[in-house]
């Protein structure tokens, strides 16, 4: 059946239609994320002090794998467009007292490995070099902090396009490598990572973790981050949070860390946004939909409590209250 001139304006109008509404309800997203945004970012968010290891002298003697992280979803895309995912820059972050730094990478048009969200088109906040060589400065000046950082390697580059950014941003001296003693269930083991102070100590305060596509022998340092955790679903639209399921892992591991992804969105047609409006909920410490039921549910269905836990927005909420209650710090 042949369509006529009359149905191709048709079809051609219901398609303008549509666009022109999603802009609609984009632009409109936008002014509320503008409005509610801008009020954390006239608000002063105090640093942390420097005591003891990460803040705290209590957790010197505490292993790595045995303390609660609550850490920045997409660290690097910040400000108040409704495609940020945190408020306020790295730095603040690391200030405030956040110690886990999740990102997402791919090369962007020009063959540079990028801080890109879905594609380096929509979402680009600059190259992996000048992330980490703003974690380095940060570090230099921060002698008693063990700091994260999780990666994702969304176009499964090879590592040596990673390796070339820590070697080039000279962050490389602060990596952390496991021990290597031949036994692969050992090594990755939760008993096998040393404490908090013994990290400090050795200078090595910078652990890295890349979802996919490591390569252990030439590049020791860049984690295969499931061989270490598992990690719930992610892209939540329900604020609710009922579910605690494994969904990310490998075959060849059974890690006992894992991650919570503790982030809601907003869907706009389509497209997923991250829900600001809702943030200091969503990072509560008690009530429907909160961090502290989901990790309360977590707990009761997997014995432990989570290595880590990504928000958006840490600011919203009682996010580092959490994570010192989870602790046992006061």
């Amino acid at each position: 059946m042949r369509i006529g001139k009359f149905e191709v304006r048709v079809l051609r109008l219901l398609h303008l239609s549509f666009l022109i509404f999603l802009l609609i309800l984009l632009f409109l997203n936008t002014i509320i994320n503008i409005i509610d945004g801008i009020i954390p970012l006239r608000i002063h968010i105090p640093s942390q002090p420097q005591n003891g290891c990460n803040g705290h002298s209590q957790l010197c003697n505490r292993k790595y794998s045995n303390i609660t992280q609550l850490g920045t979803h997409g660290s690097p895309f910040f400000g108040i467009l409704p495609i940020a995912n945190q408020n306020v820059d790295i730095k603040t972050q690391l200030n405030s007292g956040i110690r886990f730094l999740q990102a997402q990478t791919h090369r962007n048009a020009f063959g540079t490995l990028s801080l890109c969200h879905t594609s380096c088109f929509l979402n680009n906040a600059g190259s992996l070099l000048g992330y980490l060589k703003t974690v380095k400065e940060w570090l230099d000046t921060h002698p008693q902090e063990v700091v994260t950082l999780l990666l994702t390697n969304g176009d499964r580059l090879n590592m040596s396009e990673f390796d070339h950014a820590f070697t080039t941003s000279e962050i490389k001296s602060y990596v952390y490598i496991p021990r290597n003693t031949g036994n692969f269930e050992i090594d990755i083991s939760t008993d096998s990572w040393p404490t908090l102070g013994e990290m400090i100590a050795n200078g090595k305060r910078l652990v890295v973790f890349v979802d996919y596509k490591t390569s252990p022998d030439l590049y020791p340092y860049l984690l295969n981050e499931f061989y270490y955790f598992w990690e719930t679903p992610f892209d939540a639209i329900e604020p609710v949070f009922p579910q605690c399921t494994i969904h990310r892992i490998t075959a060849i591991a059974d890690p006992k860390m894992y991650i919570i992804n503790h982030f809601l969105d907003t869907q706009i047609m389509k497209l997923l946004v991250p829900n600001r409006r809702d943030a200091s909920k969503t990072n509560a410490a008690a009530g429907i939909g909160s961090i502290g039921a989901q990790v309360n549910l977590c707990n009761e269905l997997h014995g432990n409590l989570p290595a880590v836990i990504l928000v958006d927005y840490f600011e919203r909420g009682e996010v580092l209250k959490i994570q010192n209650m989870l602790n046992g710090l006061q």
